[in-house]
């Protein structure tokens, strides 16, 4: 009885053939040089995207104008032009002309009426939360239906109640102030070579 042995057998044997790697296996193996190949760097902001410094400067000039010259002329005549929510009219006005919330309708008419929201609800109710709370949305609501949307006057019933203002108020600074903007805005914008405003009501 012939016996073979193992180590005959296991040479007689063909060697094993090792598994094929997985694609995701053979693309972690990188080459060194790809490993240490620099990243591409970024690509350039075209000049068309880049932020106009020489526009928004001109802009803010003639907020700067606006502005400073209300404080002087109300100075010089003895009636207030200005309240705060007239610094947000201003940002729109100069920097967004052609913003339907921009135009004169908006300004003065948001500004008008929601002043004078204020002022009736300060008179018939007293300055309490829930006055000033209704008073901001009446503001919207009103502003809304009579097509007068401007952001800033939001804060008129506010500025009215805090402080306690009278009946005077809604025509200064509220109307007169108002109209100031909107005239300084559109010497402004003509000056500029701009159409101020798209449409006057």
């Amino acid at each position: 009885m012939t016996f073979h042995s193992a180590s005959s057998s296991a040479a007689a044997s063909p060697p094993a053939s090792s598994p094929p790697s997985s694609p995701a296996a053979a693309s972690l193996q990188t080459s060194p040089a790809a490993s240490a190949a620099p990243s591409p760097a970024p690509a350039p902001v075209p000049p068309s995207s880049r932020p106009a410094v020489l526009r928004l400067a001109w802009q803010a000039g003639g907020a700067f104008l606006a502005v400073l010259a209300s404080l002087l002329l109300g100075g010089w005549s003895g009636l207030p032009l200005l309240m705060a929510p007239f610094g947000a009219s201003c940002v729109l006005a100069f920097a967004l002309p052609e913003s339907p919330l921009a135009q004169p309708r908006s300004i003065v008419g948001g500004h008008l009426l929601s002043t004078a929201i204020g002022l009736l609800l300060l008179q018939t109710a007293g300055a309490h939360p829930w006055t000033a709370a209704l008073g901001v949305a009446l503001a919207i609501f009103l502003m809304g239906l009579t097509r007068t949307l401007h952001p800033p006057a939001g804060a008129d019933p506010l500025v009215v109640l805090l402080g306690g203002a009278s009946w005077s108020f809604l025509w200064t600074p509220a109307l007169l102030g108002a109209v100031w903007i909107t005239a300084a805005a559109w010497a402004f914008h003509r000056a500029s070579g701009r159409r101020y405003p798209q449409r006057w009501w």
